[in-house]
């Protein structure tokens, strides 16, 4: 919420901006990710929303998933594996790149979005779209 606080406050300055402009208007969400309320983000693109019985979800900021494109296979853990904070714990797979998604906290594997396994693709979908 305070990024986008800022951005708004650096867009009104832009306009009141008493300069002339030489390149067109752009957007400043062009230049920022979204940021969604209650996720908390590492520098290597991965979030993390801590629910209330102490389970956590993780998964990759849209900045990432605009930088791999088509999405084509997803490996994750199994259930009962145990991840480090830092280490990889898994990979997205596009017509671009092969990316390692890291895992921000150390801990059990309790749940894993089957249906990434069908559908790679379901990884840019925005997490509260997920099933």
């Amino acid at each position: 919420m305070a990024l986008r606080l800022w951005a708004s406050s650096a867009a009104k300055a832009l306009k009141l901006s008493g300069a002339r402009a030489v390149a067109p208007a752009f957007s400043i969400s062009r230049f920022f990710s979204t940021v969604h309320d209650g996720l908390k983000y590492t520098h290597s693109h991965e979030w993390v929303k801590h629910h209330e019985d102490g389970v956590v979800t993780v998964g990759i900021t849209d900045h990432a998933q605009s930088h791999l494109g088509e999405v084509v296979f997803v490996e994750l853990p199994e259930a009962g594996a145990q991840v480090s904070a830092g280490g990889s714990f898994g990979n997205v797979e596009s017509v671009k790149a092969t990316s390692d998604v890291n895992s921000p906290i150390s801990g059990e594997v309790v749940e894993v979005n089957s249906k990434l396994s069908e559908t790679p693709g379901l990884v840019r979908r925005c997490h509260t779209h997920w099933p």
